[in-house]
């Protein structure tokens, strides 16, 4: 099927339980339920029956550290942690353990993100004096080996420390002309210890090189909070509303009531987003509240089968499903909510145009075998069909052409 091709999908389910045809032309969404006759606009189409699969608006995957993945290659058996300093440590390890290039093992992780329906990802790559930029340039020769399939913005991300780790700076800065879209930063006191020092890089860069942030925040209350307060005052300042993220943000899970809500109320007026990953035992955000105070929330992988943990796979129908778990949702509103944040925070983070499956939209959708939004999210089907610019992309779980 050549791009942008005009193809017409019969028998899909929407959102609200109707089955209807959903004509894709020039890469978005044409018409729904087009008119027949041989001048119409179905004459000439490629048809794909759809079989009553339910269309999604494609994820996103807002936060993942591909360049860290043993995907596709031998198991990798994982030291005991009990802090981030000793995964941080073991990662560092096991570098040497793992086999294949950057380039090819997350590339065979951003396949199988494809394959089930990822849309776009944010890849947050180690930089580091150990490492050098090998990492950017491999993810980055993956991703535009993928560039048809899949939009990669990459973070140069300091996982060892920023100021703390004496030559870091320098290789960030190098970064942005070498592949990384966007400057990284991590825990300004709980790695680094000077708040001011790695702030002041961080802003002074962006706002020089005209990049966004996005900063990892493990730190819990109350050094969490204040260090969230500094990064909104700063993006204020900097006039960098809008493109400011703080990833895991787990101080922000301990809040409640007004303490929450002056939080989200700061956050919001500031533009700074934020991420949540809905992982085993750590913090996950309260997406609800945040949302409902206007605070952009996106959702991703994090760490896929690496140092880190074993578990993991890029498929972010899974981590709906996953965030659903975590934040309790029952009621159809908050199931679905949680497919919005993968889908449509994970987007307006990316700054992609929003697909909503609406007349004008991009074609870039998935069909699954499920009755309702809710009823996706719960079950977690693989994706029957994968598609990008109303291209078939994929099936079943697997790539096509």
């Amino acid at each position: 099927m050549a791009p942008h091709t005009p193809v017409l999908f019969t028998s899909v389910r929407t959102a609200d339980g109707r089955t209807a045809d959903l004509l894709t032309a020039g890469g978005r969404i044409a018409a729904w339920d087009p008119p027949a006759g041989p001048a119409g606009p179905r004459a000439g189409c490629v048809t794909v029956d759809a079989g009553g699969a339910l269309a999604l608006p494609a994820p996103v995957d807002a936060h993942i550290h591909p360049d860290k993945t043993t995907w596709g290659g031998p198991w990798l058996t994982r030291e005991p942690a009990h802090s981030l300093r000793d995964l941080i440590d073991g990662d560092v390890r096991s570098r040497s353990r793992i086999p294949g290039s950057a380039a090819e093992r997350s590339g065979a992780l951003m396949d199988n993100a494809v394959a089930h329906g990822t849309r776009a990802m944010r890849a947050h790559v180690d930089v580091a004096p150990v490492y050098g930029l090998s990492a950017v340039h491999g993810v980055r020769a993956a991703a535009d080996a993928r560039k048809d399939l899949l939009d990669v913005q990459i973070v140069a991300f300091p996982q060892l420390g920023l100021i703390s780790a004496p030559g870091t700076t320098e290789l960030l800065v190098r970064a942005l002309s070498e592949g990384a879209d966007i400057l990284g930063g991590l825990d300004p006191l709980g790695v680094d210890g000077d708040l001011d020092g790695q702030l002041g890089f961080l802003f002074g860069t962006a706002v020089r090189e005209n990049v966004p942030l996005d900063i990892h925040l493990h730190d819990g209350n109350p050094d969490g909070v204040r260090q969230l307060a500094e990064i909104a005052r700063r993006t204020v300042d900097a006039g960098l509303e809008g493109r400011v993220t703080v990833s895991h943000a787990f101080c922000v899970a301990d809040l409640a009531g007004e303490e929450l809500a002056a939080t989200a109320r700061l956050l919001a007026e500031a533009g700074v987003a934020l991420t949540t990953c809905a992982l085993g035992a750590d913090p996950v955000l309260p997406t609800g509240p945040l949302t409902g105070h206007g605070v952009l929330v996106a959702a991703g992988s994090d760490g896929v089968r690496d140092a880190w943990s074993p578990f993991g796979d890029g498929n972010m129908v899974n981590r709906a499903h996953l965030l659903a778990y975590r934040t309790d949702a029952r009621t159809d509103a908050e199931l679905t909510a949680c497919y919005d944040v993968v889908a449509q925070g994970g987007a307006a983070l990316l700054g992609l145009e929003p697909s909503r499956l609406a007349v004008g939209d991009p074609a870039d959708f998935v069909l699954v075998a499920a009755g309702s939004v809710p009823e996706a999210v719960v079950d977690r089907p693989v994706p029957r069909l994968v598609v990008r610019g109303g291209r078939v992309i994929a099936r079943d779980g697997r790539l096509v052409g």
